[in-house]
């Protein structure tokens, strides 16, 4: 079975939190420099450099999946995963729609730039998209779902937007919970025990291109969101695990 190096949690230049290096062939060379073979764009609340990073991948060992980092209403981090670009840009109606349009002021929040796959500008985001979008968890999961995604919160443990820190519990709604790169399965399940029936997947939360962990590895038959549930499930001989942390 084939097995895939991954990181399902990578900024570009949109996110206003990323440097100004993540544009598409820098993303693409460091993960490929990395041995990952299999990446997630997940810009938060937002998905328009997905198409770009793509095109930029063609001809290449790495293959793109198309994400988002979506922000609730109750303050948490949560990567919404897809197979494809139509199906990421039919979320990002869903969350246009629930989403309120502040202005980005970009000397206090960062650029947020929409680039082509060589990285050129192409126009910069006007709205602030680290805000919360007026949908809940449970919409959310909800909402992916029915698009054929799928739905992780992200590092959990962290105080800021963590599931665990922000509400204290953990929904048997999710599947698996991302981890930051700094801590283990071990201490989080320590802190906090009651997840300890909940598979934890780990990231690098990529904002720089020196940031890729590649830290999961899964044993699939292809790169998409069936298989990859089914990694994290333990089904059919699937298989994930966290293979590094630095």
């Amino acid at each position: 079975m084939p097995i895939y190096r991954t990181e399902l949690h990578v900024h570009t230049v949109l996110s206003p939190c990323a440097g100004v290096e993540m544009i598409p062939p820098v993303i693409v060379d460091a993960a490929l420099a990395k041995g990952i073979n299999l990446i997630a764009i997940t810009d938060h609340n937002a998905t328009a450099n997905i198409g770009a990073v793509m095109q930029a991948a063609q001809g290449t060992d790495l293959t793109i999946l198309a994400g988002m980092e979506l922000q609730t209403q109750e303050e948490v981090h949560v990567l919404c995963l897809f197979d494809g670009l139509e199906q990421a840009e039919a979320w990002q109606r869903s969350v246009d729609a629930r989403f309120e349009n502040i202005p980005n002021d970009e000397e206090k929040i960062g650029e947020q730039y929409v680039v082509d796959a060589m990285g050129n500008f192409i126009r910069s985001e006007s709205r602030m998209l680290i805000a919360n979008v007026n949908m809940s968890l449970s919409e959310a999961v909800q909402g992916v779902d029915a698009l054929g995604g799928l739905v992780i919160p992200a590092h959990v443990e962290r105080r800021a937007y963590g599931l665990l820190a922000t509400l204290g519990f953990a929904s048997p709604i999710f599947e698996g919970l991302e981890i930051s790169r700094h801590t283990t399965p071990e201490i989080v399940r320590k802190q906090y025990p009651q997840i300890k029936d909940f598979p934890l997947l780990q990231s690098g939360d990529v904002h720089y291109r020196d940031g890729f962990l590649g830290a999961m590895e899964f044993a699939i038959e292809a790169p998409n969101m069936k298989e990859i549930s089914k990694a994290i499930r333990g089904l059919d001989g699937r298989k994930m695990q966290i293979v590094t942390t630095q």
